[in-house]
């Protein structure tokens, strides 16, 4: 018989620390795929927090798929420049080859899903 599964952020897997300006926990389920917490601060920028966790690529190799809480994001596309403002209530899917930043002056919260293959 199945079990059901519940996991909490308060105890997350892994925590991705970036100070003051806030962090990603990350837990995971038992069939590998994981579910994400993102706490933004506002003046939090992809290229300053989290870049140089994650070895500073030239822009973020991760597909994302969420939901966004609180706050407004505006997530840029680096090939391209284009610009897409992710606020309250969206659901998202941002592809990789990104960059973001908080825009404003409101701690932005996001949930973020992640099917088994997109774990390393």
């Amino acid at each position: 018989m199945d079990a059901i599964e519940t996991r909490r952020f308060e105890n997350p897997d892994q925590f991705l620390d970036m100070k003051e300006r806030g962090g990603i926990s990350i837990v995971k389920m038992g069939d590998g795929s994981a579910g994400m917490r993102a706490i933004f601060e506002p003046g939090w920028t992809w290229e300053a927090d989290e870049k140089p966790l994650l070895g500073s690529p030239a822009s973020c190799p991760m597909q994302h798929t969420g939901y966004c809480i609180s706050g407004s994001l505006m997530v840029r596309m680096v090939d391209t420049g284009v610009e897409t403002r992710i606020g309250v209530g969206d659901f998202f899917e941002i592809p990789p080859g990104h960059d973001a930043y908080v825009d404003g002056a409101d701690r932005v919260e996001l949930i973020l899903f992640a099917p088994p293959e997109h774990q390393h």
